[in-house]
């Protein structure tokens, strides 16, 4: 992956952002700034973050990485307590691999599969993989705009001129697209926003990337699978469409994950047609 230039610049100073959640007992709150754009309910984004969360706060190890995480998205969240409960399924020397599942009022809504693996020595061998030009990582404005949950800059229109809280328009037609994104808050009221959390919560947007055409979005996807060879480094995640495919109103698509150094994984999103997307302008 080439860049035209990168940043690695703190974030402009800004008093308390809101965090998504607030943990209150065993439960997170949702916040109203958890809202999705799919009516009122939580953003996957947000319900995929809090899976990674969790997981990694009961699993996580220093020698081991993060490899995947699938998040089936079971219903709507609503705006209401969730509380999520994880389980060690296999334990081995170098593998661990967890589920969570994810309720409200004893209903599953959401589930998760987050497969670690450990660390070690690094082959030496030159492997080919597909060449990938993002745009330049955009300056972070200085100030932040109010009322934003994250700074979103999207691209494909080549007359479309990027900006955070733009809209997805830039996507709407029938060519390669592309965003970076920047997390401007906390994901749980109190706690650090972790690395694997950032990509936990960038891996549902694999599907709005990859699903979006000329006619704007008409997929809302059923799952997200996130996979990592590292975790990302520096406050900029960016994300490149390499395919879609539909049939009969069912679509699979896929998604290079990079951050300000290069590639470090991959999204893969499926979803059922459902026409009328309007997302809520920020």
């Amino acid at each position: 992956m080439t860049t035209q230039n990168s940043t690695t610049d703190a974030p402009p100073a800004r008093s308390g952002p809101s965090a998504f959640f607030v943990a209150e007992g065993d439960a997170f709150l949702p916040q109203p700034i958890a809202r999705g754009p799919w009516g009122d309910t939580i953003s996957g984004n947000y319900v995929g973050g809090i899976l990674g969360h969790v997981l990694e706060r009961d699993a996580g190890d220093p020698e081991f990485q993060p490899a995947r995480l699938t998040v089936d998205l079971f219903r709507p969240a609503a705006l209401a307590p969730v509380r999520v409960e994880t389980t060690v399924t296999r334990q081995g020397r170098r593998l661990r691999l967890v589920d969570a599942v994810l309720t409200q009022s004893d209903t599953v809504v959401a589930r998760a599969s987050g497969l670690f693996l450990r660390r070690g020595e690094q082959p030496s061998d030159e492997i080919w993989s597909s060449p990938l030009t993002m745009p330049a990582i955009p300056p972070t404005p200085d100030p932040i705009p109010r009322g934003l949950a994250m700074l979103v800059w999207t691209y494909g229109k080549n007359e479309h001129a990027p900006g955070p809280g733009f809209g997805l328009e830039a996507w709407q037609h029938a060519g390669p697209k592309y965003i970076w994104v920047r997390d401007i808050r906390p994901l749980v009221d109190g706690e650090e926003l972790t690395p694997f959390t950032r990509a936990a919560m960038a891996g549902d947007m694999v599907s709005s990337l990859t699903h979006y055409g000329t006619a704007g979005l008409q997929f809302i996807n059923a799952d997200y699978t996130l996979t990592l060879s590292r975790l990302p480094q520096g406050p900029y995640l960016g994300l490149a469409a390499l395919t879609h495919y539909s049939h009969d109103g069912v679509a699979t698509g896929t998604a290079t994950i990079v951050d300000e150094h290069g590639p470090i994984g991959s999204g893969v999103a499926n979803a059922l047609s459902n026409p009328g997307f309007n997302p809520p302008h920020p």
